[in-house]
């Protein structure tokens, strides 16, 4: 599967419409496109996932080291591959999308914002191209895709402006229709707020997609997968809280989980009986907007019944607020949730915490042993006020955690972090290989 690298100039740019606009060229013309998404977000790649009904592919040297990376890109399925970079090309201090492109040896397309400009933008690719040598960054720069530009004379001039080493891919009109809404931790999800088919196809015919296909080559074999076989317990089965309070899952997560277990899913907000597992996951997502549904059905309660008995669950994010005392909105409602853990979590109207981050544990526990780092990336609108007796199971090493030095509140064998985990990470090997009674 060959692969090309979207790289915007700056957040805001326009990256996710175009992505969008290029998966959909490639797919009128015939074509069977693989979404990915370079760093550790979700909410695009669900984007993605809407438009090419397959999985995005997660693409992060630091949640998944450089071989993981690798094997997460060649798990993915079609004619080539259409990576949508994170930020601007450079920006980043732990992934960038240089660096996801250097690493998998992609070609760059850049996305510039065309909206004012003709020869400016010609000189703002020529500037990133030329930076990569000026910082040592082994990555090709192959030409540009033109966001919010006409035609005619505008197109024409950003194409006779560029030096012969750049190739103009095409543009994407300014279009009502291509605006994605937006709220707290980014855009809707693609569930939510998908992009108009017709109108990705109209922005599609302005693409240049054999030129896209012709630049666009195979990253190196991938390692072979060190995670699998890893001692898990016969006819293992977690289940996986999987909804609209409970959507940011990496797909290599279950990809893991399903490589030695069955996996089965339920929806706390519809109010699910939790399935008979010895394991649970819950992941991020949106259990603020869904405090009723969350307080007045009975899943947290059986979770926590599950929790006193032993039963190990790992909540991410969301998943930590799920487990906490109770859950307080920006607008002063307050809603009891599962009180596994002893916290009282309470949103804030700016984020508390946006990073990658790495956490060495401190004691055993379902996703670590004792001395193990993991490694990960948060962002949350939350805070939590501790109790007296809580319980961590890791130290921040880089990032904020819980409580800026701590991460991974346990009880029983049940632990909740801020710290959001790739399939290629670990933690999830740990979650399948032992059992309860050795947390």
């Amino acid at each position: 599967m060959e692969g090309v690298v979207l790289a915007g100039t700056s957040s805001g740019v326009g990256k996710t419409v175009a992505t969008l606009a290029t998966l959909t060229a490639l797919e009128d013309a015939g074509y069977q496109p693989q979404p990915a998404k370079a760093g550790p977000d979700f909410i695009d790649p669900s984007h993605h996932e809407a438009l090419a009904d397959t999985p995005s592919r997660t693409l992060d040297p630091w949640l998944a080291g450089e071989d993981g990376m690798c094997r997460t890109y060649w798990r993915g399925t079609g004619d080539i591959c259409v990576v949508e970079g994170v930020m601007g090309l450079y920006d980043g201090t732990k992934t960038s999308t240089a660096a996801v492109a250097e690493g998998l040896d992609l070609p760059v397309v850049l996305v510039v914002d065309a909206k004012a400009g003709m020869e400016s933008v010609a000189a703002t690719a020529l500037g990133f191209a030329q930076y990569a040598d000026r910082i040592g960054v082994d990555i090709d720069v192959a030409g540009i895709l033109a966001q919010r530009a006409h035609g005619g004379r505008h197109a024409d001039g950003i194409r006779d402006a560029l030096p012969e080493d750049l190739t103009y891919f095409g543009r994407i009109p300014p279009m009502s229709d291509l605006e994605i809404p937006d709220r707290h931790l980014g855009l809707h999800m693609g569930s939510e707020a998908g992009l108009n088919r017709d109108a990705l196809s109209t922005a599609a015919e302005t693409i240049d997609v054999e030129r896209l296909v012709d630049v666009a080559r195979a990253p190196p074999e991938a390692a072979t997968a060190t995670a699998d076989n890893n001692g898990a317990v016969a006819n293992h089965r977690v289940a996986v809280a999987q909804d609209s309070a409970f959507c940011f899952t990496y797909p290599t997560v279950l990809e893991r989980l399903r490589s030695e277990s069955t996996v089965e899913t339920f929806s706390p907000v519809a109010g699910d009986p939790v399935p008979d597992a010895d394991a649970i996951y819950l992941p991020g997502g949106y259990p603020e907007l869904h405090g009723e549904s969350l307080e007045t059905g009975d899943t947290l309660d059986e979770i926590a019944v599950r929790a006193a008995d032993g039963v190990p669950v790992y909540g991410e994010c969301g998943g930590l607020m799920a487990l906490s005392e109770s859950l307080t909105t920006t607008d002063g409602d307050t809603y009891e949730m599962a009180g596994v853990l002893p916290a009282d979590i309470e949103m804030q109207d700016r984020y508390q915490a946006l990073d990658h981050v790495e956490l060495e544990a401190q004691s055993d526990s379902a996703v670590a042993a004792s001395g193990e780092h993991r490694r990960g990336h948060e962002f949350h609108y939350s805070a939590a006020t501790l109790g007296n007796d809580a319980s961590f199971a890791f130290d921040v090493v880089r990032g904020d955690g819980i409580d800026g030095e701590h991460d991974g509140l346990t009880e029983y064998s049940t632990i909740g972090t801020y710290c959001h985990c790739h399939g290629e990470s670990g933690a999830f090997d740990r979650l399948l290989a032992v059992p309860s009674k050795d947390i």
